[in-house]
């Protein structure tokens, strides 16, 4: 099984970049995307259809803010967009496929960066999911949540570390947030399962300066519950091609996606 992520920054702009080919060539068999910037009815759309797969999403109350959605080539059994705490619900921060002994889901976390209620809603969001999480994993199904965290976890998830340590995307509180899921919960990172290398980032700043020194951050996310851990086959950054700020993510599992 092969699964796909990738904060587009909107859709359509992403699909006029040449996504939609990209991931054709890809041959994933789940695609979860965020920050479509859509209503989720347009998931419709004839321009954003990927042949061979199933479209759905979930949009907020401005849909042209935020949003997620998933292309699958087989049938789920149920698609689920609501996590039961506003934080997410009215924002259209998630949405999931229900599979056999699997469900897959697309997170979208606000961004933090941009005001100092933005980073409260952050952390208010921070604690309703990880109440949440912490329920997950004593399903007995499991889970991949393909999330958009704007969150750099370890020192070499940033370049320049010591510089960003008060910057939101790095401060210790959410750092300790994912060391919790991962370390005490027991997630799994899914790209650091297979590779502990350095200068694997997923977001860059918008400057000509940043892509050329790779000044990135690793903000996006494959995370499992533990029941996957020994499944993680192969995972990497697209650095190149591009379609938004953020590389996609691609991840293979030891796993045969099924109704």
């Amino acid at each position: 099984m092969r699964i796909i992520s990738i904060n587009v920054n909107g859709l359509h702009n992403a699909v006029a970049c040449g996504l939609h080919d990209w991931l054709i060539r890809q041959d994933a068999d789940v695609i979860c995307l965020q920050d479509i910037r859509i209503d989720a009815a347009d998931i419709e759309l004839a321009e954003l259809q990927l042949p061979g797969y199933q479209a759905f999403a979930s949009s907020g109350e401005q849909p042209e803010q935020g949003g997620v959605a998933l292309y699958t080539r087989v049938q789920p059994r149920a698609i689920i967009t609501t996590l039961g705490f506003e934080s997410t619900d009215r924002h259209g921060r998630y949405i999931q496929a229900d599979f056999d002994k699997i469900s897959i889901g697309s997170l979208l976390f606000p961004h933090g960066a941009e005001s100092d209620q933005e980073l409260n809603d952050k952390f208010k969001f921070m604690e309703d999911l990880g109440r949440y999480l912490d329920k997950q994993r004593r399903k007995r199904r499991d889970y991949i949540y393909c999330a958009s965290a704007f969150i750099a976890h370890q020192k070499f998830d940033v370049k320049h570390w010591r510089d960003c340590q008060q910057i939101p995307g790095f401060l210790p509180a959410e750092r300790a947030w994912l060391d919790e899921l991962i370390h005490n919960m027991g997630y799994i990172d899914a790209l650091r399962e297979v590779s502990r290398e350095g200068d694997q980032y997923s977001w860059w700043p918008d400057s000509e300066q940043a892509e050329m020194l790779n000044l990135g951050w690793r903000f996006d996310y494959q995370l499992l519950t533990p029941g996957l851990k020994r499944i993680v086959r192969n995972a990497r950054l697209f650095r190149q091609p591009r379609f938004s700020e953020h590389a996609p993510l691609q991840v293979d599992y030891d796993w045969t996606l099924s109704f």
